[in-house]
């Protein structure tokens, strides 16, 4: 996605990283626009306010001395941002129709939007054992990137161009590869196991994991969908002329 950000002419004056914790972009793009005002959004909504008034934030990930400052959703200006730039956020959206409505209202005119998410061929693997062993999904169903360029147009937004790859993401052993996807986020599916999970279940997980090795590595398949559109100026209204046309 970074590599795409030269199809940007003009520098953003202000910068959203919209990505929440797994995003991982901030040194990316400090380096591209150095210039630019940033600021990191965080997805819990609006902070607590205090008795002093003051907002009490508390972020599940750390903010470094320096870097972009944190803001709220809430505290996002309509029409403020040259660049709306979200990795890795959008798959964990309850309503992405309402979180693109949400980029397009922070886009100032012309500004562009760039992001990535998971793709519904994400996780063949995990998902094959789970429905061969009838244990419901292990994800949720993640938007078809067809739909999803739909979606922008809905939105408002203009000109959305749509790609996507397969990755195969391999780990030393099948602990490494749980501990990784416990970091990617929750179980959003609905059609998911609802109660606790035993011992002996693990253990089943864990020798139906490690039956996916190629070379001695357990390994997983990812769709990684890539997106990105810019908010035209508004067009004026066409006037329909009244006069009824001339019959032969």
């Amino acid at each position: 996605m970074a590599g795409r950000l030269v199809l940007m002419r003009r520098k953003p004056q202000l910068l959203l990283d919209w990505s929440g914790p797994l995003g991982g972009s901030g040194d990316l793009l400090r380096a591209a626009y150095p210039k630019a005002r940033r600021q990191t959004v965080a997805i819990e909504g609006a902070p607590a306010r205090g008795a002093s008034g003051r907002a009490q934030r508390r972020w599940p990930w750390p903010v470094r001395r320096g870097d972009a400052a944190v803001v709220t959703e809430a505290e996002v200006g309509p029409e403020s941002a040259q660049l709306v730039w979200s990795n890795m956020l959008l798959q964990a959206c309850a309503d992405p129709r309402a979180l693109l409505a949400r980029w397009r209202e922070a886009l100032a005119v012309e500004g562009f939007l760039m992001f990535t998410t998971l793709g519904p061929g994400s996780l063949p693997e995990l998902r094959a054992i789970y429905r061969a062993q009838g244990w419901g999904e292990p994800a949720q169903a993640f938007v078809d990137m067809h739909d999803l360029g739909d979606m922008l147009l809905v939105a408002g937004l203009a000109d959305p161009v749509m790609d996507q790859e397969m990755v195969t993401l391999t780990w030393s052993d099948v602990g490494a590869m749980l501990a990784e996807l416990r970091a990617l986020g929750a179980n959003l599916s609905p059609r998911r196991h609802q109660g606790l999970r035993t011992p002996h279940w693990r253990e089943q997980l864990l020798q139906a994991l490690a039956a996916t090795a190629r070379d001695g590595r357990p390994c997983l398949s990812f769709e990684l969908v890539y997106g990105h559109a810019f908010k035209a100026a508004p067009r004026a209204p066409v006037q329909l002329s009244k006069r009824k046309p001339d019959l032969p």
